[in-house]
């Protein structure tokens, strides 16, 4: 066995798919208890607590308590990165599940996605903006013109903190 990093536990904890609906439905940035959990993932609340703690042993996701109940978030911004990177690559190989997307139609229309704009009026303000000559797409390099510049600046956001605030393009 080669020395490194073991990708495969990371793919395993991953691959199963109870486990994916679990940290698919984390995505939202938004605490969820292990009932909604398991309504997510389409197994029964035993079986979600199992699940639960693989992903807890594997540094994918927190628990906090409050009160009587227990909140399941994702651990930090780098493990909602790789997700929403291999969610990316799925897509773009064609593996697609039948049902995409949070169920809620409001939901679907203006959703966040982890910690970011997404859904349709995220893709829709991402598309004009884009229209409008504010932003500009060379390859996956995603930037801000001189006209984009001064339209976030209108909204009181400086540039440095656009800086500070730079991420992988999620698609």
């Amino acid at each position: 066995m080669k020395d490194g990093p073991d990708i495969s536990r990371i793919g395993q904890l991953i691959g199963d798919p109870a486990r994916a609906n679990i940290l698919s439905a984390l995505m939202s940035g938004k605490a969820l208890t292990a009932t909604e959990l398991a309504q997510e993932a389409g197994v029964t609340l035993q079986t979600t607590s199992g699940h639960l703690a693989k992903l807890a042993d594997g540094g994918l996701i927190r628990m906090r308590k409050q009160g009587r109940h227990r909140y399941y978030a994702l651990t930090d911004d780098e493990v909602a990165g790789v997700l929403e990177n291999l969610m990316h690559l799925a897509a773009m190989k064609g593996h697609l599940r039948t049902r995409t997307g949070p169920r809620d139609p409001a939901l679907r229309h203006a959703r966040i996605c982890y910690d970011h704009l997404a859904g349709d009026k995220g893709i829709a303000l991402y598309d004009a903006l884009i229209q409008q000559g504010h932003l500009q797409e060379t390859g996956d390099e995603l930037s801000l013109t001189r006209s984009g510049e001064s339209f976030v600046e209108e909204f009181g956001i400086s540039l440095e903190e656009i800086q500070s605030n730079r991420r992988p393009l999620c698609r």
